[in-house]
């Protein structure tokens, strides 16, 4: 029977849905094993990095369906929000804008239809043992009730107000971000040495990478400590191109270091020119708009693109003289995570969640989960020791979850929805009652939720919070959240924040964060290096059960390059575990019941019985503690280079004997640890093993799927230390015999009239005698005491 490892994975993976085999249920008297599934963003491909991250997870979920849980495994996908929205405004070639709000919405959920059936297909293809009927999707209308319902409860107890400040602003997408939105990029820039000048004419040089923001300067600050400067603070400077006089002011944040000491404060560069606009009473000077142009404020400049405006003030500043020199430099920039695009901070009218007086707090609660592995705690401290600013939680974007808000047209009050509309749409609902001023004419809140005030509520969306379910009650706190370390700052601080506001408590026990699939060279795979290898050519080529097997190699939360030649290696491991099954399924077909107690033990049978229980004991400890590598490759070098290379090798002769109880006791133990190996492989490649077990294994396995059956725990009392020692040194002398025989050119199943056996304790291995003559083909053995092991071989 040849393998075809693709039609096993399609029948099995049909057979699953059709018998429900992860089935969740809710009534089930089973302890519940509850995790927090990541919803992908819906972009139509599955990537390496999915492929990688969701089989981690899986190995989990199959684990604790072994160990006797109830394993609550919800899919869920990300199709709301911003990330959706540009998909699909890149790959259609449009902008929201040229459309009405309505006709837009309508046009992203359209087309993402057919993305999340690509999506769907891709994640079932890998075997994940997900529960369908479970599927969620962030846009969907329990998530729409639960995001607004969020809202409501902060917005009652205090947690979000509505505020005009200074706001990191996407040009490009044209909304509001937050802070954990933002990503550092390196960019390369141009120090400029532009001239001010004092009311007596003297050129004061200050040195810029953001020449076009001269129109919004308000300010120029010194270091109290500089000498250089002390006779200018007081004074007023002219600002270059402009005719526009700032105070010079002293402040201990101004670096004399760096380029000239002396610096511009627009509103707004940076973080800087924030902190002064604030400390200092600055005015208020806008150069930019929210489509990323220059305002009427740069005069000449109005209407320019950022780029354009900050290269024609250059050539306008040099033909003025008022250039003195220009530095090329590399500098970090904050960029929007979602488009790559250079940040803007704009004074705008946006809704906060309050929560940056709670930093240490976060940071203590967020102990009692469990962080796997422990290091990624330490990411999570370092994100929210630097949060400098509320949750803006407000986009200007069409699509999205809306606000359940209006605003009074008689008095401007803030009107929020009754829990009893839900889900609501401002734009074409009212709100139930009439405003406290007594008018009941309203205007809608246009803007919609951040689609990560709606993400960080998937322990809710799932377990129907605002539904006020028992289900909820069952399954919260969760788990297990499993995610990428990418996201420690956006998802799990975000959900970690949401059910502390909500529940008082944290939203799981554990925390397993992934690493990354990186290319071959490990850099991280990226379309514009061309260096993103699809999941599918790799399944297409190899085989789902190949690329799980590449994902269980590596330890938890490490980035692992990619390499072909360990799917070439998984490929070669799993033919072998079918073929090394096939031989034992025929040796051992007949054996029929047997009373274990009584069966006569060889010291190799006695050997592989322990190692096989050692190996399910440590399997065991590992998996409780989400090292699945430390199962799936120690199980692999067991099956490998112990039980196929020397095992199946020394029972041959017994098992083409007589009948008699020396075959019945080699039948039993190749067929135990054959079905305990599929068992602990089980999780990792589940397509081959539950081909296997149905197959070849039906007379042992008693549920309708081997994903059903109990994880073998082992049993310490059954593990003999000295035996697997002396079986260690067994397996030497073998190994020495075949070296010799292939040295010679001999085949490995020459007979050898006699064996001399040199070793340093010869009595250790002596009631082994039998074992190497039969496996070898030995005559006559010796053994005799000496300092190292050697063999003399007479044919």
């Amino acid at each position: 029977m040849a393998l075809d490892l693709h039609e096993i994975e399609q029948k099995w993976q049909k057979k699953w849905e059709t018998d429900k085999v992860y089935k969740f249920d809710e009534q089930s008297k089973k302890p519940p094993f509850t995790i927090d599934t990541p919803p992908p963003t819906v972009s139509g491909i599955m990537h390496m990095g999915h492929a990688f991250a969701f089989s981690q997870q899986d190995f989990i979920a199959r684990y604790k369906r072994m160990r006797g849980f109830e394993v609550f495994h919800p899919m869920g996908f990300d199709n709301n929000g911003l990330a959706t929205a540009l998909m699909v405004e890149k790959k259609l070639k449009i902008r929201q804008n040229d459309y009405s709000r309505e006709e837009f919405v309508k046009l992203v959920l359209k087309h993402t239809v057919g993305q999340e059936k690509a999506m769907e297909e891709s994640f079932r293809g890998i075997g994940l043992s997900f529960d369908w009927d479970l599927l969620y999707r962030t846009i969907d209308e329990l998530a729409q009730k639960t995001a607004q319902y969020s809202f409501l409860d902060l917005h009652k107890h205090e947690r979000v107000y509505q505020k005009e400040a200074p706001t990191m602003w996407c040009p490009s997408c044209g909304t509001a971000v937050a802070q954990a939105e933002l990503e550092d990029k390196e960019v390369e820039s141009t120090f400029n040495d532009i001239v001010f000048k004092t009311k007596d004419g003297k050129e004061i040089v200050i040195a810029t990478t953001r020449p076009e923001l001269l129109s919004s300067c308000v300010a120029v600050f010194v270091h109290p400590t500089d000498k250089r400067y002390e006779k200018l603070v007081g004074q007023k400077l002219k600002v270059p191109l402009f005719d526009i006089w700032v105070p010079v002011i002293k402040d201990p944040r101004a670096d004399p270091e760096k380029g000239t000491g002396i610096v511009m404060c627009c509103t707004f560069g940076d973080q800087t020119d924030m902190e002064w606009y604030m400390a200092h009473s600055l005015p208020m000077v806008i150069s930019i708009d929210q489509h990323g142009r220059m305002t009427e404020q740069a005069e000449k400049y109005k209407g320019m693109k950022i780029k354009e405006a900050r290269k024609a003030i250059i050539e306008d500043l040099k033909e003025q003289g008022l250039l003195k020199e220009q530095k090329p430099i590399k500098h970090s920039v904050n960029v929007h995570e979602r488009c790559k695009t250079e940040m803007e901070i704009l004074h705008t009218r946006q809704w906060f969640v309050k929560y940056l007086e709670l930093k240490d707090e976060f940071i203590v609660k967020a102990d009692a989960i469990r962080w796997i592995p422990k290091h990624m705690k330490a990411r999570y401290d370092n994100w929210v020791k630097g949060l400098q600013w509320d949750w803006c939680i407000s986009r200007q974007r069409y699509y999205g979850i809306p606000f359940p808000v209006w605003y009074c047209k008689k008095c401007h009050e803030v009107a929020v929805a009754d829990e009893k509309q839900l889900p609501v749409n401002p734009l074409k609902d009212k709100p139930l009652g009439k405003c406290k001023c007594g008018s009941n004419e309203f205007e809608p809140e246009t803007d919609v939720l951040d689609t990560w005030f709606t993400s960080s509520l998937t322990p809710q969306i799932n377990g129907h919070w605002a539904e006020k379910t028992k289900l909820f009650e069952k399954i919260f706190p969760m788990d297990l959240r499993p995610q990428g370390h990418d996201i420690i700052a956006l998802w799990a601080f975000n959900t970690i924040v949401k059910s502390l506001f909500h529940q008082g408590k944290m939203p799981w026990k554990n925390i397993m964060v992934n690493g990354w699939a990186l290319d071959s060279k490990g850099k991280k795979m990226s379309k514009s290096l061309g260096n993103v290898i699809a999941p599918k050519e790799m399944i297409d080529k190899y085989s789902a059960d190949v690329l799980r097997y590449w994902a269980g190699l590596p330890t938890i939360g490490e980035d692992i390059p990619f390499q072909e030649k360990e799917m070439v290696a998984g490929k070669k491991f799993l033919t072998k575990l079918f073929n090394a099954t096939r031989f034992v399924d025929g040796a051992s077909k007949d054996l029929g019941k047997v009373d274990v107690k009584k069966l006569k033990l060889w010291p190799e049978d006695k050997w592989m019985l322990s190692r096989l229980n050692n190996l399910e004991q440590g399997a065991t400890k590992a998996m409780d503690k989400y090292e699945f590598s430390k199962v799936l490759n120690p199980t692999r070098n067991f099956f490998w280079l112990e039980f196929a290379d020397y095992y199946i090798e020394m029972v041959k002769h017994r098992i083409y004997g007589e009948e008699n109880e020396s075959k019945k006791a080699a039948q039993y133990v190749l067929r135990k640890v054959m079905q305990d190996t599929l068992l602990l492989l089980a999780p990792f490649v589940p397509h081959i093993t539950e081909e296997i077990a149905q197959t070849m294994f039906k007379d042992v396995f008693k549920e309708k799927s081997v994903h059903l059956e109990k994880w073998p725990e082992g049993n310490k009392e059954k593990v003999d230390a000295k035996l697997e020692e002396t079986a260690l040194l067994a397996i030497s002398i073998i190994a020495a015999i075949r070296k010799d025989k292939s040295g010679q050119g001999r085949p490995l199943n020459t007979p050898v009239k006699v064996a001399t056996i040199k070793v340093v304790e010869p009595e250790k291995v002596e009631e082994w005698a039998e074992t190497i003559k039969q496996t070898m083909k030995i005559e006559d053995i010796k053994f005799e005491k000496a300092e190292a092991l050697s063999i003399e071989l007479k044919f």
